[in-house]
């Protein structure tokens, strides 16, 4: 990345941010679901935008991001590639501290769903010490 597209890419996070903390919730939800839907195929693309999202996770509402990612995967297959990527990178690395959020076990009935859904995408309910995140490289983080 040369100097002037650091610069681009710190001005698109800060927009992304602006328009995240503005939002009412329904707008809020509306904009995440935007940007899931730009999570499909391995390209650049979808690797900007799983970025945006996990930057998001680790910096505002980690449960309506976790409900718009939820919603994609507790329906009929196939998922596409970068959902699962990201969905996985979210559980498997301990950076975003997924299981340790409330909202994880809130209800029985809940946390089993989180449970059912991190087994079919392969990540672990544990995590320990040994894991390796998969996915995003902690250099684009």
């Amino acid at each position: 990345m040369t100097n002037n597209d650091s610069m681009e890419f710190l001005i698109a996070m800060d927009i992304f941010w602006i328009l995240n903390v503005d939002f009412d919730s329904e707008r809020h939800y509306l904009f995440l679901n935007a940007i899931a839907n730009q999570i499909r195929y391995p390209n650049n693309h979808t690797h900007f935008f799983s970025y945006v999202l996990l930057y998001l996770f680790l910096n505002a509402n980690k449960d309506q991001i976790t409900r718009v990612l939820l919603e994609r995967l507790i329906v009929n297959r196939p998922h596409p590639w970068g959902l699962l990527i990201t969905f996985i990178e979210l559980i498997k690395n301990p950076k975003y501290n997924f299981w340790c959020t409330s909202f994880t076990r809130c209800a029985l009935e809940i946390e089993k769903l989180f449970e059912s859904v991190s087994r079919s995408c392969g990540g672990p309910k544990l995590l320990d010490e040994s894991m390796v995140s998969s996915g995003i490289p902690d250099s684009m983080h």
